[in-house]
């Protein structure tokens, strides 16, 4: 596969100015392919062939687009192997995970959009007025790194699913699983210039993207910095904007939660995928009478992390996905330290044994205040923060006290406890102990975005509300 070709109008095409990017393998710190550096020309013709099929695409039933996401979830799920071998190489995640996780909720999106789709009314009769659910337009998709095929899918199906035309920018960091996507679409007979690949950076493609007039909304996942900027570039042309940008997830562990389990599962759900996951349950929350055991537990479970080749089988934490990343990380751990928080586990460095690869220790802080700047910035690694709580009411103002409100956990062994201190925390989705959905909405409060994604929920970002008013005498 030429990994320098856009995908543009049902082509692979060159760009329009050559210039390319080293796609790094952050295992090995080595460059193994290159991809095109697009530009606002390439957006200009990618944008072009969506208006044009928009035409036609906008018309399709139903029917037509439940039979065509159909295709799609068919020949991905062929190609399942070969996303997660993608997915690996480009941001280090465990094979296991690449395969169990980050190539599967590729297909879980793929399937339960499609469910989504199909249970969804698009029109309604009120009195004499028709209610139709259009689809927006032309779409701008500017997806990240961290999960490229979990946030690719659930936003590429709904868009088809609601009869929009795109335009997806994959980062750069994290390109070739985005390329072998677009080969998936293209076997499963998408029409042309319904889905379209610009590969580059975000100066040089993904904000001519947010400017461009003929886009009628743009889609970002990212940071809450990165997301300013593509909110304020798309204003001057009044489109839609739907975000999901940053966290700093509170896990709330109750007094009356199995202790021992509980917080294990917190440390396991911090550390997975390298820590790199915007809803990661970075803040621990335990009562302060239980500090020390909490320490204990969480040592433990962190010494049960193995570090180490993506490749080799029972690796659970590989490499963080850039040297910039790294270095950040490596940042707010001495800030950690120097702000005085206890290292319980981890600490700066790379691994024992590892010189190679942007490998990061297994990180755990305790006695940390909630005023501390790894209790406010999103570290975006495997380094946890354990915060002592003095009772409930606390509790929830720590885990209220963030600009973000993307995530939360609470833990209790009473479901009706725990649902009660859920309704009180703000955030978009609130998981109770191991509960999960690929249908419940996804999606943050302040600084963690606006809209929402998953299952039919995400269906509902790409439409547009029209009423025919008259309709029922002119269907006379």
């Amino acid at each position: 596969m030429d990994h320098t070709k856009f995908y543009i109008n049902g082509e692979w095409v060159d760009p329009v100015k050559p210039a390319t990017i080293d796609v790094i393998n952050p295992a090995t710190e080595e460059a193994y392919t290159k991809i095109s550096a697009g530009s606002s020309a390439d957006v200009d013709k990618a944008v072009a062939a969506a208006r044009k099929a928009f035409v036609t695409f906008s018309q399709t039933s139903k029917v037509d687009r439940l039979k065509l996401l159909g295709r799609i979830l068919e020949v991905y799920d062929k190609r399942l192997e070969e996303i997660a071998q993608a997915v690996s190489a480009e941001m280090g995640a465990p094979i296991e995970l690449a395969r169990n996780a980050q190539a599967a909720a590729g297909k879980a999106h793929l399937y339960h959009t499609l469910k989504g789709l199909e249970g969804m009314e698009l029109e309604e009769q009120r009195g004499v007025t028709r209610i139709l659910k259009e689809p927006v337009g032309v779409v701008g998709l500017i997806t990240p790194w961290n999960w490229p095929l979990n946030q690719i899918t659930c936003k590429v199906a709904p868009a088809i699913a609601a009869g929009c035309t795109m335009v997806l920018k994959p980062s750069e960091v994290a390109p070739i699983s985005g390329l072998i996507f677009a080969e998936v679409l293209h076997e499963a007979g998408v029409p042309p210039g319904v889905f379209n690949l610009v590969n580059g950076d975000g100066p040089s493609v993904g904000q001519p993207m947010a400017a461009h007039p003929d886009i009628d909304m743009v889609s970002f996942t990212g940071s809450t910095r990165a997301g300013i900027i593509v909110a304020k570039t798309a204003a001057e042309t009044v489109k839609r904007v739907s975000q999901e940008l940053g966290g700093k997830s509170p896990n709330v562990i109750l007094a009356d939660a199995d202790f021992e389990a509980a917080v294990t599962r917190g440390v396991y759900g911090c550390f997975m995928n390298s820590g790199q996951s915007c809803n990661a349950p970075t803040r621990m929350l335990v009562p302060a009478d239980r500090h020390d055991e909490a320490l204990k537990i969480a040592k433990a479970a962190a010494d049960k992390h193995k570090v180490g080749n993506p490749l080799e089988k029972g690796t659970m934490l590989g490499p963080v996905v850039s040297e910039l990343q790294f270095n950040k990380i490596q940042g707010l751990i001495e800030a950690g330290e120097k702000d005085g928080a206890i290292l319980v586990a981890g600490g700066t460095g790379r691994p024992e044994g590892l010189t190679r690869g942007y490998y990061i220790r297994p990180t755990i802080f305790g006695g940390v205040k909630n005023d501390m700047t790894i209790a406010r910035e999103e570290v975006f690694g495997p380094v946890l923060a354990i915060l002592p709580y003095k009772d409930e009411e606390e509790a929830i103002a720590i885990a209220n006290d963030t600009v973000y409100g993307l995530s939360a956990s609470v833990e209790s062994s009473d479901l009706k406890h725990a649902a009660k201190v859920a309704r009180r925390i703000r955030a978009g989705q609130v998981r109770i102990s191991t509960a999960n959905d690929f249908n419940a909405p996804f999606g943050g409060y302040k600084q963690s975005g606006n809209g929402r994604e998953w299952g039919d929920f995400g269906i509902h970002d790409f439409l547009e509300t029209k009423a025919v008013i008259g309709y029922e005498q002119a269907s006379l």
